[in-house]
């Protein structure tokens, strides 16, 4: 090759890599999609280059049609039909640029900017999960840098996706009941099955990741000076013999029933917390969470909400534990993520309950979701499971004092969005649709 040519060939090069680079930064393109943008461009290329050859001999044609008259009409003819082939050949370029822009996945949801001195380190164990990733979407719209910890049993990567490669979040696949070294301000620890199929699956390990899991994060928060919250659970009360149950109640709980894994595991939980706070100064906050629902939920989460909406929407049965009379008291996912946040940033130590006090029956319940999915499903009775509790009513007094919280979004909305969200799942397993709950999804 001669010194030109070379010359030529490293400049085109240059140029090349100056547009792969620009074209990756503009549009986000993973490494995955990169040969498949590479070859577009080339083709792009060479598009352009036969349209300027066509372009050229056009040109050619007009001079010679000028000093010759006679080959005026032929000459207008090439020029039009060679006008209506690069016409074509344009649209087929703008629907291969179609393509490309649509095969690209979109940018990251809104994140507001918060200077270094305001931005916070923020870790949050299971954040991968139904609740865990809503918490995230609201930390990282908030500008803080985001680090979830999930051993994917039940979360999916899907639930947090759409921030994977922003640069404020990172995501780590780490099991909490083995030690965890890194750098925060704050720790959310929501890390623990919460259904009772997924926590009675495999008892030993639930009562681990509540013990030894919370016992590693205290101490990760002793380490490096950072505020810890625990998302405890209403099940610390057992089967009340309290109605609504304060944070006060002690509970009542079978220690040795099959409930007992998660039960005993959180209220375990709840004891370490307050022997670090007492011992090492850790500040802690405690969260006791009552039923939540929301898009996200585990298809199999085999707790009563998904189980009815599920139900409903495939025409199966609606199966109710025992004669349906117990009661339950159900929030939307981002009334509890708000009441999370603000806990966080509280100087209130002790535990708090979050929940919704409206309480409704079981067979109450089941009758609300069944008219809202229009089913024909039949409701149905079965045997009354173990250790089912029959009463649950948060008293949020002191939630709504100290915090300024309490929920807001009413009940027919989020089960409306929820059915939204499980039809699109349904849907998505029959017929390989994409499913994917965005913050933007949410207006409420």
């Amino acid at each position: 090759m001669q010194p030109s040519n070379r010359c030529r060939a490293s400049s085109f090069g240059s140029i090349l890599s100056w547009c792969l680079r620009t074209t990756r930064k503009l549009f986000r393109i993973p490494d995955s999609r990169l040969k498949y943008c590479v070859l577009v461009l080339l083709f792009v290329l060479a598009i352009v280059a036969v349209n300027s050859k066509s372009i050229l001999k056009n040109d050619t044609a007009i001079i010679e049609s000028k000093s010759n008259p006679v080959s005026s009409d032929a000459s207008h003819f090439i020029i039009e039909k060679e006008l209506h082939r690069v016409s074509e050949e344009n649209q087929q370029l703008r629907k291969m640029v179609e393509d490309l822009k649509s095969s690209v996945k979109p940018k990251y949801p809104d994140v507001k900017f918060l200077p270094e001195q305001d931005r916070k380190r923020i870790l949050v164990t299971g954040g991968a999960g139904f609740v865990g990733s809503h918490l995230v979407d609201k930390l990282m719209a908030a500008g803080h840098e985001v680090s979830v910890v999930d051993n994917f049993f039940t979360g999916r990567k899907r639930n947090v996706e759409h921030w994977i490669g922003h640069e404020n979040f990172e995501l780590l696949h780490h099991d909490v009941v083995k030690p965890l070294f890194i750098e925060v301000d704050e720790i959310y620890h929501l890390a623990c099955p919460a259904s009772p199929p997924h926590y009675m699956h495999n008892p030993i390990k639930t009562i681990k990741t509540s013990s030894i899991g919370t016992l590693n994060m205290l101490g990760l928060a002793k380490r490096v000076g950072a505020k810890l919250l625990l998302a405890s659970t209403s099940e610390v009360y057992g089967d009340p013999e309290v109605h609504p149950q304060t944070e006060e109640y002690w509970g009542n709980v079978n220690p040795i029933g099959p409930r007992a894994c998660y039960d005993e595991g959180k209220r375990v939980a709840e004891t370490m917390c307050y022997a670090y706070k007492s011992q090492d100064n850790v500040e802690v906050r405690v969260a006791r969470i009552f039923n939540t629902f929301g898009p996200r939920m585990h298809m199999a989460d085999g707790r009563v909400v998904s189980n009815f909406i599920l139900q409903a929407l495939k025409g199966e049965d609606m199966t109710i534990y025992g004669e349906g009379k117990q009661t339950r008291s159900f929030q939307y996912v981002s009334d509890l993520v708000n009441g999370l946040v603000l806990l966080m940033e509280s100087e209130v130590s002790s535990p708090v309950n979050l929940g919704n006090p409206k309480e409704l029956t079981i067979a109450e319940f089941a009758t609300l979701i069944k008219k809202m999915t229009g089913s024909s499903s039949h409701i149905v009775n079965r045997d009354a499971a173990t250790d089912d509790p029959q009463k649950r009513k948060p008293d949020i007094t002191k939630a709504k004092k100290l915090l300024g919280w309490e929920p807001v979004v009413p009940l027919g909305v989020g089960l409306n969005n929820t059915i939204v969200y499980f039809k699109a799942e349904l849907a998505q397993k029959s017929e390989n649709k994409r499913n994917q709950f965005l913050p933007k999804d949410d207006n409420l």
